[in-house]
């Protein structure tokens, strides 16, 4: 999708970059698909915050979307792509040859009146669905179930896809956008193609009141402030961050340090991409 620029009428319109919604159809949201949307604003069930800086915003409902497409091998024609305040990509309308609608997440390529199937194996075309063990190796995939029946968890957002690299011992080994290569059964689902919105890393914001109807409130550097209020506060100007191990106002490690836990059972199904191209090179 195309971006737009905006003309420097203003201090905050200079350099502002935003959607060029033309490519996008403008109709309404499907209302059988959408839902109410209640604001946490950073709060957890302590009704205390949990993540800082949330809170305003414009006023949204959720779009449902359908991350399992369990419609097995029955056609669907996509109607409309639309804009969804909920996620950094588009998602399309598509009706089932049944009747039902639901909505999908949109594919780079993807247009209004093309046609989709879920089936184990079907054609190799953007939008369709199947199993990991019936695409080619080397195709491009996204929303990629861990395990199947579950629903897509891998390469959802914008731009975003992961790679095929092969198919053995009734494992699929799949190359992620970080270069880590995880294996999945064979018998997960992955639609073909790219995820839609490409461009959204370029969009400038431009101005603070954008992150405000976002529900994005204001963050304040730590450098900023005083010792007293956060580790790297302090000095005279402008000062770094001046320890060794960085750590967050808390006194949890920052930059760097890894959280995933150790014993996690998942880890035994990923594969760093140096370690897979040498087992396949020998």
């Amino acid at each position: 999708m195309a971006l737009k620029k905006y003309k420097p009428t203003s201090p905050g319109r200079r350099g502002m970059m935003g959607y060029d919604f033309s490519t996008l159809d403008k109709v309404a949201p499907e209302k059988s698909l959408l839902a109410k949307m209640t604001r946490k604003v950073g709060r957890g069930s302590a009704g205390k915050i949990t993540v800082r800086h949330r809170g305003g915003g414009a006023k949204r409902r959720f779009r449902i979307i359908d991350f399992k497409m369990n419609k097995f091998d029955i056609p669907a024609k996509v109607q409309s792509i639309e804009y969804d305040p909920n996620r950094t990509s588009f998602i399309a309308l598509v009706a089932y040859a049944d009747g039902e609608k639901r909505y999908i997440l949109a594919l780079d390529g993807l247009k209004k009146d093309d046609n989709i199937v879920v089936s184990e194996s079907a054609s190799i075309q953007t939008g369709n669905r199947m199993m990991l063990k019936n695409i080619p190796s080397g195709t491009i995939i996204n929303n990629v179930e861990m395990f199947s029946g579950k629903g897509g968890q891998i390469a959802r957002s914008a731009g975003s896809f992961a790679k095929l690299m092969a198919v053995e011992s009734g494992y699929a080994h799949v190359k992620l956008s970080s270069g880590q290569v995880r294996l999945l059964p064979e018998n997960c689902f992955a639609t073909i193609g790219q995820i839609s919105n490409t461009s959204y890393s370029k969009v400038v914001i431009g101005k603070a009141g954008r992150s405000r109807w976002m529900g994005r409130r204001p963050h304040v550097r730590g450098s900023a402030m005083n010792p007293v209020d956060h580790p790297h506060g302090g000095g005279e100007g402008c000062q770094p961050i001046g320890l060794k191990h960085p750590k967050t106002p808390w006194g949890k490690p920052a930059l760097g340090f890894k959280t995933r836990k150790k014993n996690k059972r998942l880890n035994n199904f990923k594969k760093r991409i140096a370690k897979f191209e040498e087992e396949v090179t020998n």
